[in-house]
């Protein structure tokens, strides 16, 4: 048990702690690492509760161990797709605050994107106007950045020795 004046340590979160939330971490960070490659990986930082009888409240925090907005709740053991949620908008919301930048930017609009579901999946959605398809756009899945950046390219045709 800690007094306010005694504040209770936050830890890094070990491998496997957390399991859904450590999935949904690392495709957000795959994001991150196409969308602002000069940041290190964000990570879960744990903080010990004040009352024993209390859980610890674990957040999503940048490498240097900083974070912002509320932490995540209880680990949803059975539900990926909520883990990726709850995990996306706790990432958003420290890398936002604390760099002072939207993240992740649609690069067609220059807009910050939201996660939202699309399709069954948790998508990068951008509120940007587009002439031909409409109002709104969704990016591409959360985890799927990198596709964008670096698209798929056809196979090559082989030349025939003569």
């Amino acid at each position: 048990m800690h007094t306010l004046f005694d504040p209770p340590e936050p830890r890094r979160v070990s491998p496997g702690e957390y399991p859904m939330w450590d999935r949904a971490l690392a495709l957000l960070n795959r994001d991150l690492a196409v969308t602002l490659p000069e940041q290190e990986p964000l990570q879960l930082l744990a903080v010990p509760p004040y009352d024993a009888d209390e859980p610890e409240n674990v957040y999503v925090a940048l490498a240097s161990g900083e974070w912002h907005g509320n932490y995540l709740e209880p680990d949803p053991a059975d539900d990926p797709a909520s883990a990726l949620a709850i995990v996306a908008d706790a990432a958003q919301e420290t890398v936002t605050e604390l760099l002072w930048q939207a993240w992740p930017l649609c690069a067609e609009h220059g807009l910050g994107m939201h996660p939202r579901e699309a399709d069954e999946q948790l998508s990068w959605w951008c509120a940007g106007e587009r002439s031909t398809r409409g109002p709104a756009h969704v990016l591409a899945t959360v985890g799927a950045l990198d596709a964008l950046v670096h698209p798929p390219r056809p196979p090559r045709k082989r030349r025939r020795a003569s």
